[in-house]
């Protein structure tokens, strides 16, 4: 099988969408030799900033030598993105023979395992033959009967930032979402979780970790100083420590002290490794400067809280009248998600993604109207930022967001 069979095979089981549950990929992987059995994991749950603190932790155990796998989601550009080992992509040579041995398996199963469970499966396989150290898993919805749920107790897992999102699968409170990413917290493990976690997911972590005898490590956010920041990046202290990252916000501050306290649980890391895999970590589309003029900045977030932390940062370091760029998926609180955005912009313009769960331009653009007074429909990705480029001029600034499946058509 080559590369671009792997990547069809893949994607035509997205017609059997999100079915919950852990059998069939336990059936999978039992056929595949159970590849994650020989391998260690840092497990991480939570409903934003799950991906930046991945990547955090797995930078920091790369610089301390480890050779280290990532599993993340979604992809911006690169499918391959997904399954990276030392922070670059695998191999495509590696996943299409990983992806074969998949198939041949999933062939003898009764059941249809779904895209994710297979892309998991193959993940593994690829960690396993190129002989990772440490895994950086990070779950794709939820936590308990995640896919990814499938591993023994890791080194450590953690629980970022808990809110609503993906309510008609996980439930329709920030306690039951909580309940549903505590599934990840193993017997006898370590945990680690913010000090600005939300008060009902904090009780259930507690609740979690004390019924698993886990012992739980709280980042404290509260002894966090930030010391220097802009839209291109951050500094800080912690715990007398100093630090930089090249991200914006003060939830990504919150990220990195939860990868700072992850990485302090694992042996053989150094505060050097630690600061420098922080500082090394670029992350796109998350409030990512794409253009200085006008100022362009692409962000992929399209829950509530995504839009609470754009929104901050926008009135933080944009001083100049904001032009944006939108276009989500169907499933989304889009309503929500446009009350908190367009009122800090000049004008708007709508497209739709190319997705098939994408909303259309038009029905976006109508709820646009409810938040902005100039609302704008585009036909394309390219027409929408060149209609927002054309408002703002040099002096104003272009935000484009709302799903990283509109991202990816700008990087």
């Amino acid at each position: 099988m080559i590369y671009s069979e792997a990547e069809n095979y893949v994607h035509s089981l997205l017609k059997f969408g999100i079915k919950p549950g852990l059998e069939r990929i336990e059936k999978l992987l039992s056929l595949c030799g159970n590849p994650q059995g020989d391998l260690r994991f840092v497990h991480v749950a939570g409903t934003n900033g799950k991906g930046t603190t991945s990547t955090f932790i797995a930078n920091i155990l790369t610089e301390a030598g480890y050779k280290t796998g990532l599993f993340t989601s979604p992809y911006v550009k690169d499918f391959l993105e997904r399954i990276q080992i030392n922070s670059k992509p695998v191999s495509k040579r590696t996943f299409a023979s990983a992806v074969e041995t998949v198939k041949k398996a999933v062939e003898q199963m009764d059941e249809q395992p779904t895209e994710f469970e297979i892309i998991t499966a193959a993940a593994f396989i690829c960690y396993k033959r190129e002989k990772c150290d440490i895994i950086v898993l990070e779950v794709g919805l939820g936590g308990r009967f995640d896919a990814t749920n499938v591993i023994d107790t890791p080194i450590c897992s953690v629980i970022t930032s808990v809110s609503l999102d993906h309510t008609q699968v996980l439930g329709d409170t920030v306690s039951k979402i909580a309940f549903e990413k505590c599934g990840i917290i193993k017997e006898n493990g370590l945990t680690v979780t913010s000090s600005r976690q939300n008060i009902d997911a904090l009780k259930q972590i507690k609740r979690s970790v004390k019924e698993k005898n886990n012992s739980l490590v709280i980042s404290d956010f509260e002894n966090a100083k930030i010391t220097k920041e802009s839209i291109e990046g951050t500094e800080f202290s912690y715990k007398n420590k100093h630090y930089s990252i090249r991200l914006t916000g003060e939830h990504q501050v919150e990220n990195a002290l939860n990868a700072i306290e992850a990485a302090r649980l694992i042996k053989g890391v150094t505060e050097k490794n630690i600061k420098d895999g922080l500082k090394k970590t670029e992350m796109t589309a998350r409030m990512q400067v794409i253009n200085k003029k006008p100022l362009t900045i692409l962000d992929g977030g399209h829950n509530e809280g995504c839009a609470l932390a754009l929104e901050k940062v926008l009135k933080s370091f944009v001083k100049t009248d904001i032009h944006a760029v939108i276009g989500m998926m169907a499933d989304k609180d889009c309503e929500k998600y446009l009350s908190i955005i367009l009122p800090l912009c000049k004008s708007v313009t709508t497209v739709t993604p190319n997705n098939p769960r994408a909303i259309s331009a038009e029905e976006l653009a109508g709820m646009a109207k409810k938040y902005c007074e100039n609302v704008f429909v585009a036909s394309t990705p390219k027409q929408a930022r060149k209609q927002a480029e054309k408002n703002s001029g040099e002096d104003g600034a272009v935000v484009i967001c709302g799903s990283f499946y509109l991202a990816g058509e700008y990087v």
